[in-house]
């Protein structure tokens, strides 16, 4: 089975237009971007948003999901919720790329009140231009996945 190319993304109202953003960057690097809002300004709960893209990247019908709220926590653990997600928060290139390296990340959350454009499109490019490096770190993620059961 070939892995997939799609990404989603979602936010909150905190993040729409930064995430409308990094959706058009990741489609000119060639991706498939899935953006599953919002699109209106209203008040939205980052839970659900975070949840609804870890449910398509855990389903496999992403490869990869990119969220944002204000800070990038609280839609972080919503998604760390569901089964089968690793997702972390960055707001520096090294730990986006780490995540993926070590982690075996399939999730990346982004504070647009904590970045600007600029880095979220760095940490965006860090994180889907790792690759997770197996070896020790494949051991370590197997201990992250038995946890869930």
């Amino acid at each position: 089975m070939t892995q997939t190319t799609r990404i989603v993304l979602s936010s909150d109202h905190a993040a729409i237009d930064l995430r409308q953003a990094l959706a058009a960057h990741i489609a000119a690097k060639g991706w498939e971007v899935e953006d599953i809002g919002p699109t209106t300004p209203e008040s939205t709960h980052y839970p659900d948003h975070g949840a609804a893209a870890a449910r398509r990247v855990a389903s496999g019908d992403c490869r990869f999901g990119i969220i944002l709220c204000g800070t990038g926590q609280g839609i972080m653990m919503a998604a760390n919720k569901v089964k089968g997600i690793r997702c972390g928060v960055c707001s520096d290139t090294f730990s986006a790329r780490m995540i993926r390296e070590h982690n075996d990340a399939n999730m990346l959350s982004i504070g647009a009140r904590v970045v600007d454009e600029a880095r979220a499109i760095e940490l965006v490019d860090a994180f889907l231009d790792a690759e997770f490096e197996g070896g020790r770190h494949a051991t370590r993620v197997d201990l992250i996945k038995a946890l869930e059961d």
